[in-house]
């Protein structure tokens, strides 16, 4: 299958195919071509018996810092079907990642988020250096975490996905490692060491091994206690009730933050993690399209965009702006007539 992207640089080392994100200039945020361009390049190492690895890398200050989610506000605003199919193609490659039949190395450093976790924490080992900047950003532009994300943020330990889900809140390399969304603590200078070893057929662990750094404790390692308890709520209503009640600083923040975000992504996201806890990738995935097709054409999304990538004003004005005014749910969380598996 041959689909190139000018953003995709693939080739083969050896025993590894490599992959490198090539669009440091967006923070090498995923484009219809580069998601393509990446799935034919797994498809065709899977069916490759001299390929027995398969790595992937971002060129700059940055892993990848998602879906290019303006292009896809765009094409929503024309009229056009391009924003769906892009999110179509993503999802489809994000469940290739999750079932690939040979090991598959993400080596991440800076910012990784939304998009850029797709393109990781599905594979196995992740390894990530000290500059880490992991997020799901989405309850902030009116959206909902994607991704196959709803998959790994359900099974987080100590409520720390429905943590991170709600808040839109960036972690760094310690508490991602708590949360196991990375493996590996590797300074990003051993990086080219454990490509060339991955390249001579080394075995993974072997190659990892002597690279391998101890982490200090992330930010969030103190509060894991209280977040535990807090948002193990039945509710985002009973939760932002819990953090009113403990009354600390990290509460009072953590309350305002929730309370910035949009009232009807905050009451998907509940649900939706909610029920990923009981699916398997495959499903949260064809769940967080029907959500996501049906969030696109939306005032929040349009508005997130807007404050977030286009003005820059971070002052998005949600319709409704409270969580009383959310109406029923079940209609995001319909069957699509087309639906994605």
């Amino acid at each position: 299958m041959s689909v190139t992207d000018p953003h995709i640089k693939s080739e083969k080392r050896g025993d590894l195919g490599l992959v490198t994100l090539a669009r440091p200039q967006a923070l090498n945020a995923l484009t219809h071509g580069m998601v393509k361009a990446i799935a034919a390049n797994l498809s065709d190492w899977a069916a490759d018996d001299g390929i027995r690895a398969v790595a992937i890398r971002g060129e700059g200050r940055a892993f990848c810092a998602g879906g290019d989610i303006r292009a896809v506000q765009q094409a929503v605003a024309a009229g056009s079907d391009e924003g769906a199919a892009l999110l179509r193609d993503e999802y489809r490659m994000n469940a290739l990642i999750g079932a690939y039949p040979k090991p598959y190395i993400a080596l991440v450093h800076g910012i990784c988020m939304g998009g850029g976790a797709g393109v990781s924490v599905h594979g196995s080992p992740r390894l990530a250096d000290a500059t880490l900047g992991f997020a799901m950003p989405e309850t902030a532009i009116g959206f909902v975490p994607d991704i196959g994300s709803s998959y790994f943020l359900s099974r987080a330990p100590g409520g720390i996905g429905m943590y991170l889900g709600l808040t839109a809140e960036r972690i760094g390399l310690g508490d991602a490692l708590e949360a196991g969304f990375v493996t590996h603590a590797v300074n990003a200078a051993d990086f080219d060491a454990v490509i060339e070893g991955l390249a001579k057929g080394e075995a993974v662990d072997q190659v990892i091994a002597p690279h391998v750094r101890k982490a200090p404790p992330g930010p969030l390692s103190p509060h894991r206690r209280q977040i535990e308890t807090i948002f193990s709520a039945a509710s985002v209503e009973a939760i932002l009730e819990r953090l009113d009640r403990d009354g600390s600083d990290f509460a009072r923040t953590t309350a305002q933050i929730i309370r910035s975000r949009s009232p009807t992504s905050l009451k998907i996201v509940f649900r939706q993690l909610r029920a990923a806890a009981a699916l398997d990738l495959k499903q949260c995935l064809a769940m967080e399209l029907r959500l996501a097709l049906r969030l696109l054409p939306g005032h929040d999304f349009r508005e997130g965009v807007r404050a977030a990538l286009v003005d820059k004003d971070r002052a998005p004005k949600w319709q409704p702006l409270s969580l009383a005014g959310v109406g029923g749910l079940d209609p995001y969380f319909a069957p699509l007539q087309d639906e994605l598996f």
